[in-house]
């Protein structure tokens, strides 16, 4: 059986003892530009949330109509299945604001 040689334990243990310090001086890659897009998220999030109220209201109206207008011409097979979907879609929009506020911890 060899014997590992006497500098080949010595850098041995100064790789192992230096390697913590060079790998706690080195930054993952991305951080930076996580941090720079959490703060873009911040500034837009209103923004963002006030439009997605504004398409979920106007779908909301449009889906509205469609289902009051399938009342009034008699087609009553359907309106059950109509009337879920449109209120599960405001449900979704809803939720998906209180989601997001809470993914990216907005206040």
């Amino acid at each position: 059986m060899k014997t590992i040689p006497q500098f080949l334990k010595a850098a041995l243990a100064a790789f192992s003892i230096a390697l913590p310090f060079y790998c706690y001086a080195q930054q993952p890659p991305g951080i930076n530009e996580f941090y720079q897009v959490s703060g873009e998220m911040h500034r837009w999030y209103f923004s963002l949330s006030d439009l997605v109220l504004v398409i979920g209201a106007i779908s909301g109206i449009l889906g509205g109509l469609r289902i009051y207008t399938n009342w009034q011409s008699g087609k009553h097979h359907h309106i059950d299945a109509q009337v879920m979907g449109w209120f599960f879609s405001c449900l979704f929009l809803t939720l998906i604001g209180v989601f997001l506020r809470a993914l990216f911890r907005v206040n």
